[in-house]
């Protein structure tokens, strides 16, 4: 398999797990929203969903989905568009992506805090270092004397 193959299935299963949990989001929202008798109309905003529904893990997570996680993708279509994605950098990006199934399992069940921000963390730590080598290596060729 191509090194950015890899990489690609690693942005896959990412975006895999986005939709996974939005269908949790969805089966959860309806479910209660049934078995509460709760009307559409009262669960308009965030704000007023939080006040209302009594499970909101997979809501928090859905959207924690789509913050860090949209560094990975565009650092993921950098790599490709540059051509300079390495063994190195798709195996992080396969921890990066491992690490937040962890945190999405994690935060849409038991929901420990402290476990879920070391899954966090160490997902964030990784793709730090995943733009660091990038960044040295596009400063590098800038730089370069040809």
């Amino acid at each position: 398999m191509e090194v950015n193959q890899v990489l690609v299935f690693a942005a896959i299963a990412q975006v895999a797990l986005t939709f996974f949990v939005a269908f949790v989001l969805f089966a959860r929202r309806v479910a209660e929203m049934k078995q509460r008798k709760i009307h559409p109309q009262k669960i308009a905003t965030s704000v007023q969903s939080a006040g209302v529904m009594e499970d909101i893990r997979a809501s928090d997570n859905f959207k924690h989905l789509f913050e860090v996680p949209v560094l990975f993708y565009f650092l993921c279509a950098c790599l490709l568009s540059t051509n300079t994605s390495s063994i190195h950098l798709s195996l992080l990006a396969w921890v990066f992506v491992g690490l937040r199934y962890v945190h999405s399992y994690i935060q849409c069940t038991h929901n420990k805090v402290m476990l879920r921000f070391y899954a966090f963390a160490a997902s964030s730590l990784t793709l730090l270092v995943m733009w660091l080598i990038f960044a040295v290596d596009q400063i590098g060729k800038a730089f370069a004397i040809h």
